[in-house]
Formats: structure tokens, C-alpha cells, sequence
């Protein structure tokens, strides 16, 4: 990664204008984090990148931001530049290209973010920035409480940093985001749900939630049930936790898990009947929610006759031909008798066995419709 990254640097500076990575990828790279997310920084503008790249995208012009593909590798490129009249607590207003790197790093949100690395792959740290990694403390460019009411966005970025890279919060940043932390309620759902995403999906989830209480934002994130949130290592078990399922934006697959969850954690994730029916995630999941140890699940599921369907040795067609029938809704009934006496061990899972609980499963089944038919027409 950083070696074809230095050779997009080279790239631009082969045309004359000057390019650097910068960011969160020469944070890490000087603590020794691997990191695949390379931002760079140019005097080059978006007209200019792609003439140079012609497979270039200009995502936002307004903005001098330009994503390239190279070597199958993809950066995100912008435009040194200055940012003015926020109307939003979020988006510039506009903004004005530079040609000089300082004011373009001045923009940023914290110092840890405005170290740079050349093509030769030295650091450049031209604002003595590089003393708060190694001070481990979050700091904004700017005075706080301005740089937050421009960008309402770095307050849960400061808590995320914060969470991931296990630093401190300055005194300065914790008391603007107390005096600012209101303005979150401006910001797009979808942008405040991506943050707490990475806090709650971090090794270090306890800093986060930590600091999400210590700071007061159970109110402005509508996160109610922080205090329930207990040792949850999958994000989704986090969320299915704080029961925001109406409020923050969730894929149909994750509306799904929590439900799935849910009704898991209100019978017992030890359940083989639950382990069969929703599998062995969602029942882990469940049991990690509960304080049930995981090791637990693992014995039940590993005990089980069958995990689902396929593994039990017939399939449709023989159950057809063993009671003479074609294709009816009955035959659903008679896989959902079986899997539950295959599952609870009360047939075992061989073909004869199976064959002759089938037809006694069909007999049962017919009789209990024909009584209900009855009953039905007697009424």
C-alpha cells in the first residue's frame, strides 16, 4: 500500500506540482498501525488530476476532491485549499484553492491528522503536531469551540479517536464539546450512526462508552439504554442493546439480526431449538448480551443432531415418494415435525428411521386436519 501510494506522490510531482499523504494513514503509519485508507494532498487541481489520471473521478468539484483507481488500489486525492462560512455546523460554504500545504493543514480538524509524509516517505510535520501522538491526546487544530461549531462532525470524531487510538481528550476539547455537543442534533443520522459504528465496533468499545456517558449523550443521540450496554464484542449486539431500531438507519439485514436476537435473549441462546432456527451468531450474540459465556453455545450447537435442514439424510422427493403424494402444502408441515423430533433426538437420523417418521408424522397430520374440518363444519 505505502509503496504504490509513494508512487502516486512521485506521479504528480513528475508534473510539476507538489503532493503529499497526509492524514490518518501517517498517523498510524508513525505508531505503527497498518492502515489501507490513504488520503493526499496537492496543489493540483481537480482539472489538473485528470489530465494527469485519466481514469480519474471527480467526486465533488466544489470541494477539490478526486478519487483515483491505481493499481487496483484506491486514494482519495484533494486540492489544497481554504474552507470558508460553514452554514451548517458541517459544509463550507465555499472554498478557495492554495498553494501552499500549512494553510491547507490549518483547515483540519485535529492535530494528529495534519502530519504528512513525502515521496520519499519522511515525515513532514511543518506544525510540530507530532508531540500529541506521541502525548497521546486528542487536540484540534483551532480553538475547540470553533472548530467544532464549523464542523459539528469532529465532536463524535474526537470521541472516536479518542475510543480507537486509546488517547486522552485535552481539557480544552472535552469542554467544547459540552458547550457544542448540541449541535449534533443538525447532523445527518446516517453520518452520526457511521461514527458510533467504528466507537462501538472498536477493541476498546469501553473508552467509548465511557466517554459517551461522561460527556451527556444519551440525550442528543437518543442512545437511552447506554447504561445496558455491557460487554458486546459484535456491533450489531451494541445496537440491538440501545433499541434505536427506529430512529438510526439499519440495512433489512440488521433490522433482522436484532429481531432474530431478541427473541433469542427472551427464551436462552442454549436452546437447541433457537440454535437450529436462528443459528449459531445470533445465538452467540445473544448469550454475550446476556452474560451467558460463548463457550457455553459452542458445547450445545456442537452437541446437536443436525444444524439445519440439508443435514438430515432425505429430502422432498423421497418424503413425496414414501407417502405417494405430489407437491402439497403438507409436505412443509411434515419438514417442520421432523426437524423438531431429528433435533430433539427422538428419531434418529437415519434414512429407514426417517422414512417410517415420516409416514407416521403424514398419518397424524392428515387426522388432526380432518378432525379440524369437521369440528369447523359441525360449528
Amino acid at each position: 500500500m505505502l509503496d504504490t501510494a509513494l508512487k502516486v506522490l512521485n506521479i504528480i510531482e513528475d508534473n510539476s506540482y507538489e503532493a503529499y499523504i497526509v492524514g490518518g494513514f501517517v498517523r498510524d503509519y508513525i505508531m505503527g498501525i497498518k492502515s489501507n485508507d490513504v488520503d493526499i494532498t496537492t496543489n493540483a487541481k481537480p482539472k489538473d488530476l485528470i489530465k494527469i489520471f485519466p481514469n480519474a473521478n471527480v467526486d465533488n468539484e466544489l470541494y477539490g476532491s478526486v478519487t483515483i483507481y491505481y493499481n487496483n488500489i484506491k486514494f482519495e486525492i484533494t486540492t489544497y485549499r481554504k474552507e470558508n462560512y460553514y452554514l451548517d455546523n458541517r459544509h463550507p460554504l465555499e472554498i478557495t484553492y492554495v498553494n501552499d500545504l500549512i494553510t491547507d493543514l490549518k483547515r483540519r480538524d485535529f492535530t494528529i491528522n495534519a502530519i504528512c509524509m513525502d515521496k520519499k516517505g519522511n515525515i513532514i510535520d511543518l506544525l510540530d503536531f507530532k508531540k500529541d501522538i506521541n502525548k497521546r491526546i486528542i487536540q484540534t487544530i483551532i480553538d475547540p469551540m470553533e472548530s467544532f461549531a464549523t464542523d459539528a462532525l469532529r465532536i463524535l470524531r474526537a470521541v472516536r479517536f479518542a475510543t480507537t487510538l486509546k488517547f486522552e481528550l485535552s481539557s480544552a476539547v472535552v469542554e467544547a464539546i459540552k458547550e457544542n455537543k448540541y449541535l449534533l442534533k443538525n447532523l445527518s443520522i446516517h453520518r452520526k450512526k457511521e461514527e458510533l459504528d467504528k466507537i462501538f465496533s472498536s477493541v476498546n468499545i469501553d473508552i467509548g462508552l465511557n466517554l459517551l456517558k461522561f460527556l451527556n449523550f444519551e440525550d442528543v443521540l437518543q442512545l437511552k439504554n447506554l447504561d445496558k450496554v455491557k460487554n458486546c464484542s459484535q456491533v450489531i449486539g451494541v445496537w440491538t442493546v440501545l433499541n434505536v431500531d427506529d430512529i438510526y438507519p439499519f440495512t433489512r439485514n440488521e433490522l433482522q439480526l436484532m429481531k432474530e436476537i431478541r427473541i433469542v435473549m427472551n427464551d436462552s441462546p442454549l436452546s437447541k431449538d433457537k440454535l437450529y432456527y436462528y443459528g449459531l451468531y445470533v445465538c452467540s450474540v445473544a448469550a454475550e448480551i446476556l452474560g451467558i459465556n460463548k463457550r457455553k453455545v459452542m458445547k450445545v450447537y456442537k452437541s446437536m443432531n443436525i444444524h439445519k435442514r440439508s443435514d438430515i439424510l432425505i429430502d422432498s422427493y423421497d418424503i413425496m415418494n414414501s407417502l405417494n403424494i405430489k407437491e402439497d402444502p403438507i409436505l412443509s408441515d411434515i419438514w417442520k415435525v421432523l426437524e423438531k423430533e431429528v433435533l430433539n433426538g427422538s428419531v434418529d437420523n437415519e434414512r429407514n428411521k426417517l422414512l417410517f417418521a415420516v409416514k407416521r408424522i403424514y398419518t397424524n397430520l392428515v387426522v388432526k386436519k380432518e378432525e379440524l374440518n369437521e369440528r369447523e363444519a359441525s360449528n
